[in-house]
C-alpha cells in the first residue's frame, strides 16, 4: 500500500495534541524508529516492536491504542509482523493491532486474527474485532455469528462498523436473531433492545415506501 491510509493524519494529531511534552517526543522518536524499515522475526523483534508493547506505559492507557496505531503505519506493518504482534501482545497490544488492520491489510489475509478474538469473551476484544476491517472482509457467515457474539458478550452493537447495511434484507440473520430471542424468552430472560434494533435492520426495504 501507498500513501497515507485516511484517518491516520488526523489520528496522529489528534494523539499528539492529547499528549504531554515528554510522550509527545517519545511517539515522535518511536514513530521515526518504526519507519526506518528494520524489521523483526520471532526470535528477534525490532526496536521499535519493544516501543509499541511500552505505549501504555509511555503514553497512558486512554492513549495507547492510537499511539500504537501510528507505529504500525509508521513501520509499514505487514500482514506477518501484525500477526506476531497480535500472538505475542496483551490484549490491549491486540486490540490495536485489529484497529490497524484496515489501514494496513488491503485483503482479507488478516481475518485469521479478527476470528481468534471473537472466540474470545474479552468484550473490548470482540469490539475491535467487528470494526471497519470484519464489515469489508469478513464472509457473511461469520459476520452473522460476530453480531451474535456482540449480542452474547453485551458488546453494544454500535461498535458493529457497516451494521446497517451488511443487515438489511439480510434474511438468515433475522432467522437466527429470532431464534436467540425465542431462547432468551423460553429461558424467562429479557430479550436485549439491541437484538431487536438489528432484527428491525433486516426488514427488507419497501420500494413501495420509498416511492410514496
Amino acid at each position: 500500500m501507498t500513501g497515507t491510509p485516511p484517518g491516520i493524519g488526523a489520528l496522529r494529531a489528534r494523539t499528539e495534541a492529547a499528549l504531554g511534552e515528554a510522550a509527545r517526543a517519545w511517539l515522535d522518536k518511536a514513530a521515526t524508529e518504526a519507519a526506518s524499515g528494520d524489521t523483526g522475526n520471532q526470535q528477534t523483534p525490532a526496536p521499535w516492536e519493544l516501543r509499541f508493547a511500552e505505549a501504555g506505559r509511555r503514553c497512558g492507557t486512554e492513549h495507547a491504542d492510537d499511539a500504537r496505531i501510528v507505529l504500525l503505519h509508521a513501520a509499514r506493518a505487514d500482514t506477518p509482523t501484525l500477526t506476531r504482534l497480535y500472538e505475542q501482545g496483551a490484549a490491549a497490544e491486540r486490540r490495536a493491532v485489529l484497529a490497524a488492520l484496515p489501514h494496513l491489510v488491503p485483503g482479507p489475509d488478516a481475518l485469521p486474527l479478527v476470528e481468534d478474538a471473537l472466540r474470545t469473551n474479552d468484550t473490548r476484544l470482540v469490539a475491535a474485532a467487528v470494526g471497519p476491517y470484519a464489515a469489508e472482509h469478513l464472509p457473511p457467515h461469520h459476520w452473522r455469528h460476530a453480531v451474535l457474539k456482540c449480542l452474547f458478550t453485551g458488546v453494544p452493537v454500535d461498535a458493529v462498523a457497516g451494521l446497517a447495511a451488511r443487515a438489511r434484507g439480510d434474511a438468515e440473520l433475522a432467522r437466527m436473531l429470532g431464534d436467540y430471542a425465542h431462547e432468551r424468552t423460553a429461558a424467562g430472560r429479557a430479550v436485549p433492545d439491541d437484538l431487536r434494533r438489528v432484527l428491525a435492520l433486516t426488514t427488507p426495504p419497501n420500494p413501495e415506501a420509498e416511492e410514496s
